[in-house]
């Protein structure tokens, strides 16, 4: 959906961005983090066609954006990280106004009512935009940037100023975008939050890609598990480590860590060894991604920028 090759980009004695280069899959989330100044805002507005780079190549579903920014924004759904909406006009309308904004003349009244349904905006629709609540704004505001239906939705720190409550329901609106076909870019500094929907995390720092990975078990061939142990198994680590598909295996009280080559099939009959040979295995489940310490360490790692 994204390709992005040897892009620079400078402000007025400031280098921005410094030959990023990346691809990214269709019907992903990818989580974009870094130190303030890192160059992620900037990258975003390159990749939705706000900014010319200095150098470099960006297609979004095989549009070269550079050349043809306008036909690019069809494809792409942008909300800024302060976003507005018009207060005194209602919800429908502020769909209406971004609907026409992007060329959308026929079927406008049920383009606006599937997109409000899909947000969970339908009850809302004659209710003026000044008067919801910081959560609803944001979800108008992604109404607002989908309404045109795109098939890439960046999102720069959509997160921000909301309740525990209003970003767990955000968290379940972007997991919703994404079954329904639609890839997203997000940028955030609360990586808990983004554990609860990424699927690949980008890390930039001083302009440059430092890591970006898969996160979601079903994207890996190889996928990081833990056994945990209802007692003291002193056979465990060896009955373990003989398996096949096993790989660096760890051990730390009555939790047993390793990476498993294989399919679901393949981790059921594991469990079921192991269950058969006596260990008193209480769970077997991936191994929780810390997104923090993941990107904590990247970020502590000296070398050379990592390109994908």
């Amino acid at each position: 959906m994204i390709r992005i090759q040897h892009l620079s980009h400078e402000y007025p004695g400031v280098r921005a961005l410094q030959d990023v280069s990346v691809r990214i899959e269709p019907q992903s989330i990818t989580a974009l983090v870094g130190p303030n100044g890192a160059g992620k805002t900037t990258l975003m507005r390159c990749l939705c066609g706000l900014e010319r780079p200095l150098a470099g190549e960006i297609e979004v579903d095989g549009i070269n954006v550079i050349e043809e920014p306008r036909r690019s924004h069809e494809r792409i759904g942008y909300l800024a990280d302060f976003f507005g909406v018009y207060e005194n006009l209602s919800v429908a309308q502020c769909l209406e106004y971004a609907a026409a904004a992007n060329g959308i003349r026929s079927g406008l009244a049920a383009r606006v009512l599937e997109t409000a349904t899909s947000l969970g905006l339908a009850d809302r629709l004659q209710q003026a935009a000044g008067t919801l609540s910081r959560g609803l704004r944001q979800r108008l505001a992604i109404a607002q940037a989908i309404i045109h239906g795109p098939q890439l939705l960046v999102l720069d720190e959509p997160a921000a100023g909301l309740d525990p409550e209003a970003r767990h329901s955000l968290a379940a609106l972007l997991r919703h975008l994404q079954a329904s076909g639609m890839t997203l870019l997000v940028s955030s500094h609360i990586l808990a939050e983004l554990e609860e929907y990424a699927t690949h995390m980008l890390i930039i720092d001083g302009g440059r890609i430092r890591d970006f990975r898969p996160l979601a078990p079903q994207l890996q061939s190889t996928r990081s598990l833990q056994l945990e142990l209802a007692a003291d198994a002193p056979d465990a680590m060896r009955l373990l480590a003989a398996q096949t598909g096993v790989a660096q295996l760890r051990q730390q009280g009555h939790a047993l860590s390793f990476e498993f080559t294989g399919d679901f099939a393949a981790q059921a009959a594991l469990l079921k060894t192991l269950v058969l040979a006596g260990v008193p295995v209480s769970a077997l489940h991936p191994e929780r991604v810390d997104l923090q310490q993941l990107y904590l360490d990247t970020l502590k790692t000296p070398g050379s920028p990592h390109e994908s």
